[in-house]
Order: structure tokens, then sequence, then C-alpha cells
């Protein structure tokens, strides 16, 4: 358990990079740090995919069709979906309710699967712990920004509704992934992983081309805002699409992978908080300040849920449901 504890850390802090890449390339529309990112990763996935060739001839039709849903909607709309409501009501708010996923998906776990059920009454307390540690943030960034001037309510409101979106796609997504880690628990996760990328690179290449095509017209390429192919910035879009398409997408999807085989999914869940936690870090150190005592409470509360929520084993009856389950008596 420890592992997969660990292998859910390193992801986190892999995820988090994501957070901070529309911030360093604010001159980008969304769709092509969306499209770029997962080009990347697809791209390399491909030699990795050579040396992981045995494995992956063990996948069969139906797992192909399944890491190409995984790949659409918890890695090119998740992330069309982030970066555009980064863009529009900047870091704070989105990380924030991104930051809710670990209460969402272990309250949406602890009801789909009574084998995994964790008992309501233990894992309550860590869920306030954390969704009280996450209201403490949110209103802090909020106040900042109210104090700097840059509220501007429509793009708030726009950038919460993607934000919420990217929610339903990321609760989604290692639900449905650890769904398929469990089922086949002979897979190796990197082999996962690697399978996801590869799906991934078809999808990139034909938003990337479609985003190609758009620029070609006068409107197209007003709406934009960026010639095409690399913007701007060409070497530094080029170097932020590499890393993040290596480290957050396939060396956090490998970890994830691993982490979904060790652990409930209720439990894992709640340890998208390091996302969370990672994505604050790096927003500090970007900004060059400490959090001042508010934030670092949300912080410590954060911790502290994810602690206790550590210490919650799932309790199984005679017939595999939740032992804590109360009878249900016909009318």
């Amino acid at each position: 358990m420890s592992i997969g504890i660990l292998c859910a850390l390193v992801a986190g802090l892999m995820w988090g990079l994501v957070f901070v890449t529309p911030l360093l390339l604010p001159d980008y529309p969304a769709a092509l740090l969306s499209c770029g990112r997962y080009l990347a990763f697809g791209l390399i996935a491909l030699p990795i995919a050579w040396f992981d060739r045995a494995r992956l001839r063990e996948l069969e039709r139906s797992d192909w069709i399944e890491a190409l849903k995984l790949s659409a909607i918890g890695n090119l709309l998740y992330y069309l979906c982030l970066a555009a409501a980064i863009q529009r009501a900047g870091g704070a708010l989105p990380t924030m309710i991104i930051g809710t996923l670990p209460v969402v998906i272990a309250i949406c776990s602890n009801l789909r699967d009574p084998r995994e059920r964790l008992p309501w009454r233990e894992l309550l307390p860590p869920l306030v712990l954390i969704a009280i540690g996450i209201a403490c943030v949110n209103q802090v960034e909020l106040e900042r920004l109210r104090a700097e001037g840059s509220l501007d309510a429509g793009r708030y409101l726009g950038g919460a509704l993607l934000a919420l979106a990217a929610v339903a796609c990321w609760t989604w997504y290692p639900i449905r992934n650890a769904d398929w880690m469990r089922a086949h628990p002979d897979r190796h996760p990197r082999s996962w992983a690697t399978a996801q990328g590869l799906m991934t690179l078809p999808l990139a290449a034909l938003g990337y081309g479609a985003l190609g095509l758009v620029s070609l017209t006068p409107a197209g390429s007003a709406g934009l805002g960026v010639a095409m192919p690399f913007g701007p910035e060409p070497l530094r879009f080029v170097l932020m699409m590499l890393a993040v398409g290596l480290l957050a997408s396939w060396v956090g999807t490998l970890c994830w992978n691993a982490a979904s085989q060790r652990l409930p999914t209720t439990l894992l869940g709640q340890l998208i908080v390091f996302e969370t936690l990672a994505a604050l870090g790096y927003a500090m150190l970007l900004r060059g300040r400490w959090p001042d005592a508010a934030t670092l409470a949300g912080i410590v509360l954060l911790v502290a849920g994810v602690l206790l929520a550590l210490r919650v084993r799932p309790r199984r009856g005679p017939d595999g449901t939740d032992a804590d389950a109360q009878p249900v008596t016909p009318a």
C-alpha cells in the first residue's frame, strides 16, 4: 500500500506542472496548448512503445478502444477545459475547483462500488478537513484577485464553468482507469500509459492540423491570436510541451496506473490532493512569495485530511459488501 501512496504522490507532483504551463505561455490559446502537450505525449510514447512492443501486443481491440476513450476525455478534453479556465480566471480559481476532486471522486467511488466502499462515518471527517482546506485557500485567492482589481466577473464565471467541466472529465477518468487496471492485474502500468499515449497521438495530430487549417483564414488567424505552428515563442513552447508531455503525461500516467492497481478508488481519489498541493506550491514559487497564514492553514488541513483518510479501511461483510450498509427491507 505504501508503494501505491508513493506512486500517487509522484503523479500529483508531475500533474501539478500542468497548472503552471498556461501561466508561462499566456498568449497561447488553450486548444493549442492541449494539442501541443498531447502531441508531445504521443511522440514520446512511440520509442517507448518499440521497447514495450511485446506487452502492447497482448492488448486486445477492446483495450485499445478503452485507451482511446480515456485519452480523448481524460487527456485532450480535460486539459482543453483546464487551460481555457486558467487563461480566463487565472490560476487560482481553476486550481481550487480542481482541488475539489479528492472529495468528488471519493464520494462517487463510495457510491458506485460496494466492494470497495469505505465506512461513511470514518470517511466523512477527512473529507470535511479537505473541503475546509480547499475553502480556506479559495477565499485567500479570491481576496487577492479583488485587491489586484483583476476580477472580471464574466471571464471569471466562464473560467469557473470550464473548470467544472474539467472536474467532470477528471472524475470520470481515474475511476474508469482504475476499473481497467484492477480488471487486468497482469498488465504493466507502463504499457497502459504508453498505450494511452499512442491513442492520444492521432487525436492530438488531427487537432493540431485543424488549428493549422483554421489559421490559414483571416478570421481563424485572428481568433487563434498566434502564428502557427509554434506561436510567438517557438523554443519556449516546444520545450514546455516536451516537458509536460514527458513528465505530466507519461510519467504521471505511469505512476497513477501503478497506484490504481494497489489502492481502493475511494482512497485513490483523495490522493489527487497531491496534485492540488503541487500546483499551489509551483504557483507560489512562480510568484516568488510564501503562502500567508490562511493559505498555510488550508494546506495543513488538506494534508491532515489525506493523512486521516489513509487510516480508513474498507469493511466488508460476508457477502463482500459494506459491513456498515443498512439492509433494505421490502415494503
